[in-house]
């Protein structure tokens, strides 16, 4: 599979988010995700004005479903999602009802792993249930937390490699990574490579970071696509 660059737009504003999707757009990325800030700011409003702003592009929507997955998976296919979020931690049949949505309306399901015990027995579940991709998560309040108590910052890489073995669908790292780690997921068996906060985005105060993101997006966007073919699923 060839390596795709998603841009989570993890802001609560729709034209500051439409004016970040047309910015990483002309820099080269694949795929626009409507963060969680987003959808809870915006809802569906958010997802229909980025598909009329965007037809062709592939959006993600970043729900994080823990319940009434159908519905939820149905209104965001309906509004322009071409991908739909369900947690790992919901219920099974919440699992399965997005799964059914998703093949109901042609939307493609990626099932997240954050906060499971075992992130790699999570991400074998999802994959059992149906879902089309795996986010192999570590979270924003865990890893702060975590650090607040004086311990190591955890990062997706800790067991990306072990997620990636795991399954046979494409896995997405995210959490706490680095532009440069980031970039380097495909090395480690997952081609989908998420810039958002803290990367792109400034996490704390969830606006569009300074500088001149267009360019450094270029130039990730250019290193990432020559990477080439990446091998997808258990060696």
């Amino acid at each position: 599979m060839l390596p795709i660059v998603q841009i989570s737009l993890d802001l609560t504003n729709i034209d500051e988010a439409l004016e970040t999707a047309h910015m990483a757009m002309r820099a080269g990325v694949d795929w626009l995700e409507a963060g969680t800030p987003l959808i809870l700011a915006e809802g569906l409003h958010g997802i229909r004005a980025l598909r009329k702003a965007f037809p062709k592009t592939p959006i993600v929507a970043d729900l994080k479903t823990m319940d009434g997955g159908y519905l939820e998976a149905e209104m965001m296919a309906k509004a322009g999602a071409t991908h739909v979020v369900v947690m790992e931690r919901s219920h099974p049949e919440t699992v399965k009802c997005v799964v059914k949505a998703g093949r109901d309306h042609g939307v493609k399901v990626m099932g997240d792993n954050l906060g499971a015990p075992c992130m790699i027995e999570a991400a074998k579940r999802l994959e059992d249930l149906g879902c089309d991709f795996v986010i192999h998560h570590i979270g924003y309040d865990e890893r702060r937390g975590i650090v607040a108590a004086g311990g190591r910052q955890p990062s997706p890489l800790d067991q990306l490699r072990e997620v990636v073995q795991a399954v046979s669908i494409p896995v997405q790292a995210v959490g706490g990574l680095t532009l440069e780690q980031a970039v380097r997921t495909p090395e480690f068996g997952a081609p989908l490579v998420v810039l958002g906060a803290p990367l792109t985005i400034d996490a704390d105060a969830f606006k569009t970071a300074s500088g001149n993101l267009e360019e450094s997006l270029r130039l990730i966007c250019e290193k990432v696509h020559a990477f080439g073919d990446v091998k997808v699923g258990k060696k």
